[in-house]
């Protein structure tokens, strides 16, 4: 990704027009009464230590932000607050041992990689394949499952395709977890960003009482990327050492940020409706856009804020496409094959850009590829 936008900010550096759609990054700003919490406890004094746990009214209003989104309420010992992103590491490392497998979605997120890459544990890539829109088959989980698979990753809404599992398969894929002594981690970071579709979850099939793990996050519902605040929901003995490794790693999250959290979480949620339909418009206006184009056909996800069109019958590959992007439209995107060997042929765009970006960025491309 980044040699991408390092290209494309030495090309701004010359003056070019650059359209930027490669990272998942929302353009509106964190909602002001989530700010003004932050603030009134920095100006209040809360810049002490807290627990390593997360502050329990935190801790509580995930509990039943939980209620609401997966349908039932854990226990407070279940939950522990940290950036997100880090919980992938946490997990694995509390569950996998070096040689160990990981069933994950092939294109996936890039970090899963590297978290598997730095303990030593074998990644096992279930295709992600666009005539299944992209859902990841219960069946291909069942038949990578060996006796060395410790844990399975599955990522609903999906990063990189936009894919949303039907309730059925989560449950599928619960039940073969559970069959097989697993453990399975839920990445639900885009719960709230679905359409048309309602988020499914497999963490009711047994409350993360034994082996299913929820992680969740702030960054991308309310606009707060740069907060680094989210919350994982587990067996009480995975927290317990979850804990114990964020006590070592960065001692806390800061109290002010997760006074932001609480107001997010209880606080006004018009944001989250608005943001969520202008994603909407912006994704219809994309994917219409793309389709228009010579050698590119692109499916409408059903959540998330990525597109992933098929570049094949441009005769370029995913790099090539990427380049040519980039250097004849001043389009930026990522090649598909970032996220894994299936992405292969395709590329992921970002629709987290204002309409008007999306049509002259669109057109642009369009127009290179006419050419």
């Amino acid at each position: 990704m980044f040699q991408f936008l390092a290209k494309a900010q030495a090309l701004e550096r010359q003056g070019k027009k650059i359209y930027h759609f490669e990272i998942g990054d929302p353009d509106f700003d964190t909602p002001a009464h989530i700010n003004k919490a932050a603030i009134k406890a920095i100006e209040s004094g809360e810049t002490h230590y807290v627990s390593s746990m997360g502050m329990r009214e935190l801790r509580e209003a995930i509990r039943f932000e939980t209620k609401r989104i997966n349908g039932f309420k854990p226990d407070i010992e279940q939950i522990i607050v940290a950036p997100a992103i880090s919980f992938i590491y946490f997990v694995t490392r509390c569950v996998v041992n070096p040689g160990e497998e990981v069933i994950v979605p092939d294109p996936g997120f890039a970090s899963y990689y590297s978290a598997f890459d730095f303990i030593g544990a074998k990644c096992v890539g279930i295709p992600l394949l666009e005539k299944n829109n992209f859902r990841m088959s219960p069946a291909d989980i069942r038949r990578s499952i060996t006796p060395k698979t410790r844990l399975i990753i599955i990522n609903s809404p999906h990063n990189p395709t936009g894919a949303v599992m039907t309730q059925k398969e989560m449950l599928e894929v619960a039940k073969i977890a559970s069959k097989n002594k697993i453990y399975l981690l839920t990445d639900e970071a885009y719960s709230k960003m679905t359409y048309g579709q309602k988020h499914n979850s497999p963490a009711i099939f047994d409350k993360c009482k034994k082996n299913i793990i929820i992680l969740n996050s702030f960054s991308k519902t309310y606009a707060m990327t740069g907060w680094r605040l989210g919350w994982a929901v587990a067996p009480e003995h995975i927290v317990k050492k979850m804990g114990l490794m964020v006590e070592t790693l960065i001692s806390a999250v800061p109290p002010f940020i997760q006074r932001a959290g609480i107001a997010a979480l209880t606080g006004d949620q018009a944001f989250v409706k608005k943001s969520v339909a202008e994603y909407r418009q912006r994704r219809d206006i994309m994917v219409g856009l793309l389709n228009e184009m010579p050698g590119v056909h692109c499916l409408k996800p059903d959540g998330a804020f990525y597109v992933f069109p098929n570049i094949t019958g441009t005769g370029m590959t995913s790099e090539e496409f990427s380049r040519f992007a980039l250097e004849k439209a001043g389009v930026v995107l990522l090649p598909g094959t970032n996220f894994g060997r299936h992405g292969k042929g395709y590329v992921r765009l970002v629709y987290a850009s204002s309409q008007k970006n999306i049509v002259e960025g669109m057109k642009k491309l369009k127009k290179a590829l006419e050419k």
